[in-house]
């Protein structure tokens, strides 16, 4: 909205410095605001949140309890992703650019899955047991079936483009040029200097809906610490950010052999408001918690990293970066089936988090372990892109 008045005062010949449409620019005002705005918010809205008694409810069978590391009286604020969620939007209002489908696209994501997870957090507080899987999941489903129905149906997404007033999006490598659609079939692995090319549209599909299904889950169940999910996915947010950034400069993205993708400058400009409305949410996120992000943050986040990775055609740059994700998801994967199979468990409790805290590890020295695979993770992430 900013810029929309930035450029209603050019129409009247008042002189606006170029710097306030940089995307570089506009990335780091975007981070900016969302940072300054949570730390401002955010005390006010963990009081808010404590007295109406929307608290996380520990109960006697919590590994943390078990791990003798957590007060059972204590009552700490659940659906503290509402925090960051208002304060992405609200940055994204002011730096994104309205007409851009990805600010549709992202936002939408953004505000659908929070709204599943709000939901979810809601009736557990309320000693209703949240949702069922089997609801929570359908749920998922016709929300994840929409965006991936934008993704891959170029019909669809055109009626959309008209109805709302969107730009087109243009995608380009060496070879080819062409609409988002047209690439979905482009499948990039890390290190790799050429894609591989799907046949099948319905597999592609059916990928894309397990990416974002898969993320939300797997940053569902990485938050189980305090501080943990929140600081992996800042540097997850930090290396698609660059590579949307890198994708939106057509010189630099053929230098680097990476897909331009037009407006994905505005891809980098949310992902940086994200950074810094979680960099404002981890002061209060932090060891000892004074909040939890909830599932309303979790699966938000998941969702907005797993659709990144599909528009960005990096859906296995991912695995990589979010390799604790995967790790953690895996482990309970692993513990299900070592049961079923032999009869006893793999891991004293999952996801692993809570095997090391089990095993006397303290939750700060688990947290900035994982945070430091992260990191090393994310430079591996960088790297790739050069090393192609």
């Amino acid at each position: 909205m900013f810029l929309v008045f930035l450029k209603w005062m050019q129409g009247f010949d008042i002189s606006v410095p170029h710097l306030f449409f940089y995307t570089s620019f506009k990335m780091l005002m975007s981070a900016l605001s969302s940072f300054v705005l949570t730390l401002v918010v955010g005390k006010a809205f963990i009081a808010k949140l404590v007295s109406l008694k929307i608290g996380h409810k520990v109960r006697v069978t919590d590994v943390a309890v078990l791990a003798g590391s957590y007060n059972k009286e204590s009552q700490i604020p659940s659906m503290g992703g509402l925090l960051f969620i208002f304060t992405i939007i609200t940055s994204n209002l002011l730096w994104m650019d309205i007409q851009s489908p990805f600010t549709f696209l992202f936002t939408f994501t953004l505000v659908s899955m929070g709204l599943i997870g709000f939901i979810d957090d809601y009736l557990k507080i309320r000693n209703k047991g949240g949702l069922s899987a089997r609801v929570k999941f359908l749920m998922q489903i016709a929300c994840v079936f929409f965006i991936t129905l934008y993704l891959h149906n170029e019909s669809f997404s055109q009626a959309i483009h008209s109805v709302m007033n969107f730009h087109s999006i243009e995608l380009k490598n060496t070879e080819v040029t062409g609409s988002l659609q047209s690439f979905m079939s482009h499948i990039y692995i890390p290190f790799m200097k050429h894609p591989f090319i799907i046949g099948s549209s319905m597999f592609t599909f059916l990928f894309s809906m397990f990416v974002l299904i898969g993320g939300m889950n797997a940053v569902n169940l990485t938050d189980g610490l305090d501080g943990l999910a929140t600081g992996c996915m800042l540097m997850v947010a930090f290396v698609f950010a660059i590579i949307a950034f890198i994708s939106n400069h057509v010189f630099v993205a053929d230098y680097l052999n990476i897909l331009y993708i037009e407006g994905a400058g505005d891809i980098a400009i949310f992902l940086s408001s994200l950074i810094g409305g979680l960099l404002g949410f981890l002061w209060f996120n932090s060891y000892p918690a004074q909040v939890f992000m909830g599932d309303t943050g979790s699966l938000a986040l998941g969702a907005i990293i797993g659709l990144t990775s599909i528009v960005l055609r990096r859906e296995f740059l991912l695995a990589l970066v979010g390799g604790i994700f995967v790790i953690e998801t895996l482990s309970v994967i692993l513990q299900i089936f070592w049961v079923r199979f032999f009869k006893r468990r793999l891991f004293s409790c999952t996801p692993i988090h809570h095997h090391f805290e089990i095993k006397g590890w303290h939750e700060s020295k688990i947290v900035i372990r994982f945070w430091m695979i992260g990191l090393v993770l994310s430079f591996l992430g960088l790297i790739s892109l050069k090393v192609q």
